[in-house]
């Protein structure tokens, strides 16, 4: 699968998700991918060739490597990628199970309906966008969780791994079948700290968008809850005093008749 396919399809989800959702989406393709694509293949294209060491002993070169870049920054980065993106899928999964279903009542009620009015009922199906209410709330939520939780694994995974973002210019090597402690020099280790700063601090962008989004969407959430159950206590108090009303007629009228009445006897 290319970026280009996965674009489209985040694209569709983008269509039903919130403002930041939007963004999140616009700095993950030009920050993240573009520049990945672009920039930083070119950057590390070469890191394994122009990794040198003082020696001939064959084999060194290759184990000292391994030893001190167990995986590569690109390869890494797209994992990356890919599992924080993968989280907006079943978002569009659960958003064309939604609408299968719903397609699918509208073609058994086929009979019931008109050919035109079948097909302005698809399309409207088609072109609509979703509120972020009810079941859908829960999978863009939970979408969002796991969209932090891969963010953050990956980034601790980085900063693990290489001991920071800062990638050394000369580091010793003493794992057989070295002969002894071998000065080994990375290649552009200057650039390729900017482009791992950057990737960074680009990751860090999204997940404060996305701590930000899931932020939005819980306070939305309980603005509603809020609202709605002021509005039922009210009704509740409406239709109280309503039932309040007649008794206090009946009242009244008691009040009026007994004293009728009582001026009556006194008569």
């Amino acid at each position: 699968m290319s970026w280009g396919t996965l674009y489209t399809q985040l694209v569709g989800v983008n269509r039903h998700s919130t403002s930041l959702g939007k963004i999140w989406l616009s700095v993950l393709f030009i920050f993240r991918v573009t520049i990945l694509v672009v920039a930083a293949e070119t950057v590390w294209g070469d890191e394994q060739s122009d990794f040198v060491c003082n020696t001939l002993q064959p084999g060194c070169e290759n184990v000292c490597y391994d030893h001190f870049f167990p995986i590569s920054h690109v390869r890494l980065w797209c994992l990356q990628l890919i599992f924080a993106s993968t989280p907006a899928l079943l978002v569009a999964m659960y958003i064309a199970y939604r609408n299968h279903k719903e397609k699918r009542e509208i073609l058994l009620r086929s009979d019931k309906k008109s050919r035109v009015k079948q097909e302005e009922d698809l399309e409207s199906i088609r072109k609509r966008r979703l509120p972020i209410a009810g079941p859908l709330w829960w999978v863009y939520a939970i979408s969002l969780v796991f969209r932090l939780l891969f963010e953050v694994a990956f980034i601790y995974a980085l900063y693990a791994i290489y001991d920071g973002f800062r990638l050394p210019r000369l580091v010793r090597c003493e794992v057989s079948p070295c002969p002894n402690e071998v000065d080994c020099f990375v290649s552009r280790p200057t650039e390729k700290t900017v482009f791992t700063v950057f990737m960074a601090a680009a990751s860090g962008a999204c997940m404060v968008l996305n701590m930000a989004e899931l932020a939005y969407l819980v306070t939305k959430a309980a603005t509603q809850c809020l609202s709605m159950n002021v509005r039922k206590s009210r009704a509740n108090c409406a239709g109280k005093d309503k039932g309040l009303l007649p008794n206090k007629k009946n009242e009244i009228l008691l009040a009026s008749s007994s004293s009728v009445s009582s001026t009556c006897k006194a008569v």
